[in-house]
């Protein structure tokens, strides 16, 4: 698994996340449980550094990685 979530990324989803629970605790029925999913899918992508859906899509909001990556030499 390749970082593909930078910093400022990691603060809004761990932001949203929060909001996501809180939201789970003023709800209601199903709806708990849909908030509470997207908070945890939130907090773990933040966590681990890695989203599924922006590999599908090609983005890459870590700027680390992508220096990281062109700087290493290949090996012949």
């Amino acid at each position: 698994m390749e970082r593909n979530v930078g910093s400022i990324d990691k603060i809004i989803r761990i932001i949203i996340g929060i909001a996501f629970f809180a939201g789970a605790y003023f709800a209601s029925g199903w709806l708990v449980w849909l908030l509470l999913a997207l908070g945890v899918a939130s907090f773990a992508t933040a966590a681990f550094g890695f989203c599924g859906l922006y590999t599908l899509l090609g983005w890459n909001t870590c700027p680390l990685d992508a220096t990281r990556k062109s700087a290493t030499p290949k090996k012949p």
